[in-house]
């Protein structure tokens, strides 16, 4: 494969990518872990969505308390942890397909 047939590989490539990245879903599940573990059996407890715009949605974990619904702080943390490994992860891609082009192309 020659320069330009490479270079137009991760052109396409990183075009692929930032039509993928136009939104990022981040979904924190739970299973109980009971005598035996089923992964199937897991469930959503925590939702969050970014589009490129800016725009998001996050639902968050509640439980029902005497006064009302309080936010599961443990689980909304660990779901932002999520998130924000999610969005890392997403930027550190983007930057790695950015640097393979070269200069001409950026």
């Amino acid at each position: 494969m020659d320069i330009e047939t490479a270079l137009n590989k991760i052109a396409g490539k990183l075009v692929e990518y930032v039509e993928d990245a136009a939104t990022l879903s981040v979904i924190t599940q739970s299973v109980d872990v009971g005598k035996t573990v089923d992964f199937k059996q897991a469930k959503p407890v925590a939702s969050t969505v970014i589009k490129i715009d800016g725009d998001s949605t996050t639902i968050v974990p509640v439980r029902a308390t005497d006064s009302g619904e309080e936010i599961d702080n443990a689980m909304f943390s660990l779901h932002g942890q999520n998130v924000s490994l999610a969005i890392q992860y997403r930027q550190n891609i983007l930057n790695a397909l950015i640097a393979a082009l070269p200069m001409s192309r950026r």
